[in-house]
């Protein structure tokens, strides 16, 4: 118990600070990643004979490893969180482009014609119709992304981004084991608690129609 305290007492505030900057990386990356994969998902479905090929693209940058995205991206952008993120966000998007097309085409075509005899516009069926409905799958690459992003970040610490991999890398480099599970215990609490809080997220968004389906 002893030996709890002094760690905490010696590393507290620094997990406090590593933990916020993992969980900023995280997110940034994992916001960008819905930002642009969301809709491209849903164009996707308008322009089906291209969807395999763009989708089968995005899945060839994610087989590259990890640390060489980061690499790549360090003579563009230099060290820090910018460069973490922006690689972090090229795997948040293969699942979240994969779930959005794959949810919204598989929406009934019914239920389409329906909107569209109502006289809704082609806005109104995406808002109203495809992205409700799409919804759990959706919500399910997102979840997916941002589980695996928490525990990709940790890279960042390679290139200076920061965060709970500084207390993992120097726990390996000054050879103090503490050190590593007090990086690597908040990262997975992280993720899980993430991952639950995206699971009732989804559950409160989904319409209840479907809810009561399932």
């Amino acid at each position: 118990m002893d030996t709890i305290v002094d760690i905490f007492s010696s590393y507290g505030w620094e997990l406090l600070t590593k933990t916020g900057e993992h969980m900023y990386i995280s997110f940034a990356a994992i916001l960008l990643g819905v930002i642009v994969a969301v809709p491209a998902g849903i164009l996707l479905t308008r322009i089906p004979n291209m969807a395999d090929r763009l989708i089968s693209f995005v899945g060839i940058l994610q087989t590259i490893p990890s640390l060489a995205i980061l690499a790549f991206f360090m003579p563009i952008l230099g060290v820090g969180m910018t460069p973490a993120i922006i690689a972090l966000f090229v795997y948040s998007v293969l699942p979240i482009l994969r779930n959005t097309y794959t949810g919204v085409k598989e929406v009934d075509s019914n239920i389409l014609e329906a909107g569209k005899g109502m006289g809704m516009s082609n806005m109104e069926t995406i808002r109203k119709i495809e992205l409700p409905m799409a919804l759990p799958v959706i919500m399910a690459g997102i979840r997916f992304a941002t589980v695996y992003l928490i525990g990709w970040a940790t890279l960042a610490a390679f290139i200076g981004g920061g965060g709970l991999g500084d207390l993992i890398f120097d726990g390996l480099n000054l050879y103090q084991p503490e050190l590593i599970v007090l990086g690597t215990i908040p990262a997975t609490i992280l993720a899980l608690l993430t991952n639950w809080l995206l699971t009732i997220l989804e559950k409160r968004l989904t319409p209840s129609a479907l809810r009561d389906a399932t």
